[in-house]
Protein backbone atom coordinates (compact mmCIF):
# COMPACT_ATOMS: atom_id res chain seq x y z
CA UNK A 1 0.00 0.00 0.00
CA UNK A 2 3.56 2.37 -0.46
CA UNK A 3 0.69 4.53 -2.70
CA UNK A 4 -2.11 5.06 -0.08
CA UNK A 5 -2.65 8.49 1.24
CA UNK A 6 -3.85 9.32 3.95
CA UNK A 7 -5.70 12.42 4.94
CA UNK A 8 -6.49 14.47 8.22
CA UNK A 9 -7.91 17.74 9.48
CA UNK A 10 -7.05 19.23 13.26
CA UNK A 11 -6.80 22.36 15.42
CA UNK A 12 -3.66 23.58 16.02
CA UNK A 13 -3.58 26.93 18.02
CA UNK A 14 -7.39 27.12 17.49
CA UNK A 15 -6.93 27.47 14.05
CA UNK A 16 -8.21 24.30 11.90
CA UNK A 17 -6.18 22.79 8.77
CA UNK A 18 -5.42 19.80 7.09
CA UNK A 19 -2.80 17.68 5.24
CA UNK A 20 -1.21 13.98 5.01
CA UNK A 21 0.14 11.88 7.27
CA UNK A 22 3.57 10.60 6.66
CA UNK A 23 5.99 9.25 8.96
CA UNK A 24 7.79 12.34 10.21
CA UNK A 25 4.32 13.68 11.05
CA UNK A 26 1.73 15.80 9.00
CA UNK A 27 2.04 17.40 6.20
CA UNK A 28 0.06 20.48 6.13
CA UNK A 29 -1.85 21.88 3.27
CA UNK A 30 -3.37 25.05 1.90
CA UNK A 31 -6.32 25.22 -0.52
CA UNK A 32 -8.97 22.32 -0.39
CA UNK A 33 -8.90 18.87 0.79
CA UNK A 34 -11.32 18.10 -2.13
CA UNK A 35 -10.26 20.74 -4.76
CA UNK A 36 -6.45 22.28 -5.32
CA UNK A 37 -4.11 21.30 -2.40
CA UNK A 38 -0.36 22.62 -2.03
CA UNK A 39 2.15 21.29 0.56
CA UNK A 40 2.82 24.38 2.91
CA UNK A 41 6.09 23.11 3.82
CA UNK A 42 4.76 23.02 7.50
CA UNK A 43 5.25 19.80 9.35
CA UNK A 44 3.30 19.30 13.12
CA UNK A 45 3.81 16.54 14.80
CA UNK A 46 0.53 14.18 15.80
CA UNK A 47 1.37 15.36 19.63
CA UNK A 48 0.89 18.85 18.49
CA UNK A 49 -2.39 18.93 16.96
CA UNK A 50 -6.00 17.97 17.98
CA UNK A 51 -7.46 15.30 15.43
CA UNK A 52 -10.79 16.10 13.96
CA UNK A 53 -13.41 14.33 11.83
CA UNK A 54 -11.93 14.04 8.57
CA UNK A 55 -14.39 15.94 6.55
CA UNK A 56 -17.70 17.98 7.95
CA UNK A 57 -20.11 16.09 5.53
CA UNK A 58 -23.57 17.49 3.96
CA UNK A 59 -24.86 13.76 4.70
CA UNK A 60 -24.00 10.69 6.03
CA UNK A 61 -25.57 7.50 4.54
CA UNK A 62 -26.05 4.58 6.66
CA UNK A 63 -26.39 1.29 4.91
CA UNK A 64 -28.90 -1.63 6.50
CA UNK A 65 -28.29 -5.63 5.89
CA UNK A 66 -25.46 -4.92 3.28
CA UNK A 67 -23.30 -8.44 4.54
CA UNK A 68 -24.18 -11.85 2.93
CA UNK A 69 -23.04 -13.49 5.99
CA UNK A 70 -25.15 -10.70 8.56
CA UNK A 71 -28.16 -11.66 5.79
CA UNK A 72 -27.72 -15.01 6.66
CA UNK A 73 -27.68 -14.95 10.23
CA UNK A 74 -30.74 -12.53 10.77
CA UNK A 75 -32.02 -15.17 8.13
CA UNK A 76 -33.14 -11.58 6.64
CA UNK A 77 -33.72 -11.74 2.57
CA UNK A 78 -30.57 -9.96 0.54
CA UNK A 79 -31.69 -6.49 -0.52
CA UNK A 80 -32.81 -6.14 -3.88
CA UNK A 81 -30.98 -2.29 -3.61
CA UNK A 82 -29.55 -0.68 -0.89
CA UNK A 83 -31.14 -0.08 2.06
CA UNK A 84 -29.79 3.04 4.00
CA UNK A 85 -31.02 5.92 6.44
CA UNK A 86 -29.72 9.76 6.95
CA UNK A 87 -27.98 9.90 9.83
CA UNK A 88 -27.52 13.60 11.21
CA UNK A 89 -24.60 15.36 10.72
CA UNK A 90 -25.15 16.73 14.46
CA UNK A 91 -23.97 12.93 15.20
CA UNK A 92 -20.63 13.49 14.39
CA UNK A 93 -17.64 13.74 16.79
CA UNK A 94 -13.90 13.51 16.96
CA UNK A 95 -11.58 10.18 17.24
CA UNK A 96 -11.16 10.27 20.63
CA UNK A 97 -14.09 12.05 21.96
CA UNK A 98 -16.02 10.77 25.02
CA UNK A 99 -19.94 10.01 23.73
CA UNK A 100 -22.26 10.14 26.69
CA UNK A 101 -25.52 8.36 26.68
CA UNK A 102 -28.28 10.73 25.91
CA UNK A 103 -30.13 12.34 29.01
CA UNK A 104 -33.44 10.20 29.19
CA UNK A 105 -32.51 6.94 27.41
CA UNK A 106 -31.80 4.55 29.94
CA UNK A 107 -31.67 1.42 27.22
CA UNK A 108 -29.04 -0.21 25.21
CA UNK A 109 -26.72 0.90 22.92
CA UNK A 110 -24.29 -0.47 20.03
CA UNK A 111 -21.65 -0.60 18.63
CA UNK A 112 -21.49 -1.42 14.80
CA UNK A 113 -17.41 -1.33 13.00
CA UNK A 114 -17.74 -0.23 9.20
CA UNK A 115 -16.15 1.31 6.20
CA UNK A 116 -16.97 4.50 5.34
CA UNK A 117 -16.75 5.89 1.68
CA UNK A 118 -16.03 9.67 1.55
CA UNK A 119 -16.89 11.60 -1.42
CA UNK A 120 -14.39 13.71 -3.55
CA UNK A 121 -16.33 15.26 -6.35
CA UNK A 122 -20.02 16.43 -7.03
CA UNK A 123 -21.55 13.27 -8.63
CA UNK A 124 -25.47 12.72 -9.71
CA UNK A 125 -26.42 9.17 -11.76
CA UNK A 126 -23.20 8.07 -12.22
CA UNK A 127 -22.28 4.37 -13.26
CA UNK A 128 -20.61 2.24 -11.34
CA UNK A 129 -17.71 2.20 -13.48
CA UNK A 130 -17.22 5.61 -12.52
CA UNK A 131 -17.68 5.51 -9.51
CA UNK A 132 -13.93 4.93 -8.57
CA UNK A 133 -13.56 8.91 -10.30
CA UNK A 134 -15.88 10.16 -7.51
CA UNK A 135 -14.73 8.80 -4.44
CA UNK A 136 -11.95 10.23 -2.20
CA UNK A 137 -11.28 7.54 -0.13
CA UNK A 138 -12.02 5.29 2.93
CA UNK A 139 -12.39 6.02 6.47
CA UNK A 140 -13.47 4.03 9.66
CA UNK A 141 -16.69 4.54 11.05
CA UNK A 142 -18.88 3.49 14.47
CA UNK A 143 -22.46 3.59 13.64
CA UNK A 144 -23.78 3.96 17.25
CA UNK A 145 -27.25 2.96 17.81
CA UNK A 146 -29.71 3.35 20.75
CA UNK A 147 -30.97 -0.04 20.19
CA UNK A 148 -34.09 -0.07 22.37
CA UNK A 149 -35.43 3.01 20.80
CA UNK A 150 -35.68 1.53 17.16
CA UNK A 151 -38.48 -0.80 16.98
CA UNK A 152 -40.03 1.14 20.49
CA UNK A 153 -42.99 2.34 18.70
CA UNK A 154 -44.49 -1.17 16.41
CA UNK A 155 -46.10 1.23 13.99
CA UNK A 156 -42.31 3.20 13.05
CA UNK A 157 -39.40 1.79 13.15
CA UNK A 158 -37.03 4.80 14.18
CA UNK A 159 -33.89 4.64 12.11
CA UNK A 160 -32.88 8.33 12.27
CA UNK A 161 -33.63 8.98 15.99
CA UNK A 162 -31.95 5.81 16.98
CA UNK A 163 -28.63 6.45 14.95
CA UNK A 164 -28.72 10.34 15.07
CA UNK A 165 -27.92 11.55 18.97
CA UNK A 166 -25.43 13.86 19.40
CA UNK A 167 -21.89 11.78 19.37
CA UNK A 168 -23.80 8.47 17.75
CA UNK A 169 -21.39 9.38 14.64
CA UNK A 170 -17.52 9.17 15.14
CA UNK A 171 -15.32 8.46 12.19
CA UNK A 172 -11.94 8.95 10.90
CA UNK A 173 -9.02 9.52 12.14
CA UNK A 174 -8.19 9.43 8.54
CA UNK A 175 -9.50 9.49 5.09
CA UNK A 176 -7.25 7.23 3.11
CA UNK A 177 -6.79 7.50 -0.23
CA UNK A 178 -5.71 4.80 -3.05
CA UNK A 179 -6.20 1.64 -1.74
CA UNK A 180 -9.26 -1.18 -2.90
CA UNK A 181 -11.90 -1.71 -0.28
CA UNK A 182 -12.38 -5.13 -1.77
CA UNK A 183 -9.62 -6.46 -0.31
CA UNK A 184 -9.84 -4.51 3.20
CA UNK A 185 -11.09 -6.42 7.07
CA UNK A 186 -12.81 -4.41 9.63
CA UNK A 187 -12.58 -4.99 13.29
CA UNK A 188 -14.39 -3.77 16.11
CA UNK A 189 -12.16 -4.14 20.02
CA UNK A 190 -14.70 -3.68 22.42
CA UNK A 191 -12.97 -3.01 26.06
CA UNK A 192 -9.72 -5.29 24.63
CA UNK A 193 -11.65 -8.06 23.42
CA UNK A 194 -11.72 -8.36 19.65
CA UNK A 195 -15.64 -8.09 18.46
CA UNK A 196 -16.20 -7.87 14.96
CA UNK A 197 -13.76 -9.02 11.86
CA UNK A 198 -14.95 -9.42 8.69
CA UNK A 199 -13.93 -8.99 4.87
CA UNK A 200 -15.59 -5.90 2.56
CA UNK A 201 -15.18 -8.78 0.11
CA UNK A 202 -18.74 -9.63 1.77
CA UNK A 203 -21.01 -7.04 0.65
CA UNK A 204 -23.80 -6.96 -1.13
CA UNK A 205 -23.34 -4.05 -3.01
CA UNK A 206 -19.88 -3.27 -3.31
CA UNK A 207 -18.72 0.73 -2.50
CA UNK A 208 -18.76 1.59 -6.54
CA UNK A 209 -22.14 -0.21 -6.44
CA UNK A 210 -23.05 1.89 -3.58
CA UNK A 211 -21.73 5.39 -4.75
CA UNK A 212 -23.67 4.56 -8.22
CA UNK A 213 -27.18 3.67 -7.02
CA UNK A 214 -27.18 6.06 -4.47
CA UNK A 215 -26.29 9.35 -6.70
CA UNK A 216 -29.45 8.18 -8.68
CA UNK A 217 -31.23 8.72 -5.64
CA UNK A 218 -29.71 12.30 -4.30
CA UNK A 219 -27.07 14.30 -5.38
CA UNK A 220 -23.77 13.54 -3.33
CA UNK A 221 -21.40 16.42 -2.65
CA UNK A 222 -17.77 16.68 -1.28
CA UNK A 223 -16.77 15.29 1.98
CA UNK A 224 -20.38 13.55 2.20
CA UNK A 225 -19.95 9.96 4.06
CA UNK A 226 -21.24 6.46 3.22
CA UNK A 227 -21.50 4.07 5.98
CA UNK A 228 -21.26 0.99 4.23
CA UNK A 229 -23.46 -0.93 7.11
CA UNK A 230 -21.79 -3.69 9.50
CA UNK A 231 -21.63 -7.69 9.27
CA UNK A 232 -21.91 -10.15 12.27
CA UNK A 233 -20.45 -9.45 15.82
CA UNK A 234 -22.47 -5.67 16.88
CA UNK A 235 -23.13 -5.89 20.68
CA UNK A 236 -24.10 -3.51 23.62
CA UNK A 237 -21.17 -1.56 25.63
CA UNK A 238 -22.30 -2.72 28.95
CA UNK A 239 -20.12 -0.73 30.95
CA UNK A 240 -19.84 2.75 32.93
CA UNK A 241 -17.01 3.09 30.68
CA UNK A 242 -16.47 1.96 27.45
CA UNK A 243 -13.25 1.81 24.90
CA UNK A 244 -14.29 0.97 21.16
CA UNK A 245 -11.54 0.96 18.41
CA UNK A 246 -12.69 0.32 14.91
CA UNK A 247 -9.87 -1.16 13.21
CA UNK A 248 -9.04 -0.70 9.14
CA UNK A 249 -5.60 -1.99 7.88
CA UNK A 250 -4.23 0.11 5.45
CA UNK A 251 -6.66 3.01 6.75
CA UNK A 252 -5.84 3.26 10.66
CA UNK A 253 -7.52 2.76 13.91
CA UNK A 254 -10.93 4.80 15.30
CA UNK A 255 -11.52 5.31 19.04
CA UNK A 256 -13.34 6.29 21.21
CA UNK A 257 -15.43 6.05 24.64
CA UNK A 258 -18.66 5.54 25.37
CA UNK A 259 -20.10 6.17 29.19
CA UNK A 260 -22.98 5.32 30.26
Amino acid sequence: MADVTRWVRFRHHAEIGFGQLTPSGISVHAGEMFGDTRPTGQTLQLTEVELLAPTRPSKIIALWNNFHALAAKLQSPEPAEPLYLLKAVTSVTEPGAVITRPVGYDGKTTYEGELGIVIGKRCTAVAPEQADAFIFGYTCTNDVTAADILNRDPTFPQWARAKGFDGYGPFGPVIASGLDPARLVVRTVLNGVERQNYPIADMIFSSQALVSKISHDMTLLPGDLICCGTSIGVGVMKEPVNTVTVAIDGIGELTNEFRQ
